[in-house]
């Protein structure tokens, strides 16, 4: 049985809380290794490690950070097939996919080489009589992350490469589920030129992650995961008084309006609904057509194309287009909310809850599922499914599907399909979500704009990645400085004003 490690200090170290978690094959139910849940005592070792790696980092210039970064790109580039080959091992998801999950993490550590740029502060010359006013940034110290099973490798470059970038040190709480490739990445880091115990990976569950909102001396923390969860963290982490940002749930709707391409918010649907076996929190679960006529040639071009999608594992190569569920708890809970959409009245026009893999009978996969006459009051509606499951919900008109999207408590993502620039204008502008597609199904913005959720889908005050990324893992320290000419005599004890 393989025994992951935790990387601490530039080096593999094994667990010795005596607790583990099996790390699952979801294509065939089996057990491929196993990964060791830290203790309070091993993370703050791993913090104190962290915490005096980091005074040499963060005065180490901002140019030869930004190399390192530059370095860490080469050689993502390097093992690129390596890492998606393990992270579809134990996430499940296509190889091209895997692929995609690395290269969106890449390109926010290229967006990170610019780290100069975004260090930058302010200067006022003269502001008063003899006196200048300057700010600059610093790193916050140790800073932390704690990321989901369905982007390993992504979203732990969209925490960490930033924060390191910034003179940061780090310490990553990965998702237990499929921790082998944040190891990798950590690896790569020290290959990259990063000093040791800068970035540092500990495994772990619940009792980590109350170690690191609890540990006065991690300054900062990035979540992605359930609302229930994003919400725990933050209440508990501002309530210590850290810096805490957390993205939670989602419920993309994506409205398709009479004058939209058919074919193409078909195209859309399929890969934006079912990649990744809809385990994305950009994923779009709902498709809003407005109008009898656009829905019922909707659903009727829907239908074949999702019969048609091909499951399996990733081995299967370009015969698949998604693989299994993370885990069987997860095909349980999402088998459940199908089970309770047909309960509640809506048509479940494909059903892919009887799908067995010819070869892998205990792998977790189910078949693409399809809804149409879907309500607001229905659980399928109303949660976040996390599975391939879109559910076609009717509109009457154009002002009735946007009130779908803005009533519901989610606020991540949202699309709308049409030819029409005045309502694509309209909508852009009115809709109350945090990333808005116009004829594109998955809005996740480019590295250089910042990526978040409203409402009940994020929390905090500043996105990831982007510009923002750098504003949240630094803070301002402003001087206001004065070169006297001359010996100046007697005290003044009224506030300074301009002169």
């Amino acid at each position: 049985m393989n025994e992951i490690t935790h990387f601490i200090n530039g080096e593999h170290v094994k667990g010795t809380s005596g607790r583990f978690a099996d790390v699952l094959n979801p294509a065939t139910g089996e057990v491929q290794a196993k990964v060791p849940l830290a203790s309070k005592d091993e993370l703050a070792k791993a913090i104190e490690i962290a915490k005096e790696a980091q005074i040499a980092w963060g005065n180490t210039n901002a140019q030869r950070r930004g190399r390192v970064m530059m370095k860490f790109v080469e050689l993502l580039h390097r093992d690129m097939d390596k890492l998606a080959e393990a992270l579809s091992r134990e996430h499940g998801k296509t190889l091209p996919d895997a692929k995609g999950d690395v290269v969106r993490g890449l390109e926010v550590a290229e967006f990170s080489i610019g780290a100069p740029h975004f260090m930058k502060g302010e200067y006022s010359a003269a502001a008063s009589t003899g006196i200048d006013i300057y700010s600059m940034r610093q790193p916050l110290g140790v800073v932390a992350g704690i990321t989901p099973f369905n982007f390993p490798a992504m979203i732990p470059m969209w925490k960490f490469c930033p924060a390191i970038a910034a003179g940061n040190a780090f310490i990553l709480k990965p998702s237990e589920r499929d921790p082998s490739v944040p190891n990798m990445l950590a690896e790569l880091m020290i290959e990259a030129g990063l000093p040791k115990g800068v970035l540092n990976v500990v495994h772990g569950d619940k009792e980590a992650v109350d170690g690191i909102l609890d540990h006065e001396d991690i300054q900062a923390i990035g979540f992605v995961g359930s609302t229930p969860i994003a919400e725990y963290i933050y209440s508990r982490g501002s309530a210590n008084g850290k810096r805490v940002q957390c993205f939670g749930g989602a419920k993309n709707h994506m409205i398709i309006m009479p004058d939209a391409d058919i074919e193409q918010a078909v195209d859309a649907l399929v890969g934006a609904g079912y990649g990744a076996a809809g385990e994305r929190c950009m994923a779009i679960s709902v498709a809003v057509p407005v109008g009898k006529e656009t829905a019922d040639k909707l659903v009727a071009a829907l239908k074949p194309r999702v019969e048609a999608l091909r499951v399996g594992p990733y081995t299967e190569g370009d015969n698949v287009d998604f693989g299994p569920l993370v885990t069987g708890d997860a095909l349980k809970r999402v088998t459940g909310l199908v089970d309770k959409g047909v309960e509640e009245g809506a048509d479940l026009v494909v059903d892919g809850r009887g799908f067995k893999h010819s070869t892998n009978p205990n792998g977790y996969f189910i078949g693409p599922c399809l809804f149409d006459n879907v309500t607001e009051g229905m659980d399928i509606y109303k949660e976040e499914i996390f599975g391939p499951v879109l559910s076609v919900m009717r509109a009457e008109t154009y002002e009735d599907a946007v009130g779908y999207a803005m009533r519901h408590e989610y606020g991540n993502g949202v699309a709308i399909f049409t030819r029409d620039g005045d309502t694509a204008r309209d909508f852009t502008h009115r809709i109350n979500v945090g990333m808005v597609g116009v004829n594109v199904p998955i809005p996740v913005p480019l590295a250089y704009y910042t990526f978040g959720g409203w409402k009940r889908s994020g929390f905090g005050d500043l996105n990831q990645h982007g510009p923002d990324a750098f504003r949240f893992y630094t803070r301002t320290k402003t001087v206001t400085s004065r070169w006297p000419s001359g010996v100046k005599e007697g005290a003044s004890f009224t506030i300074p004003v301009m002169e």
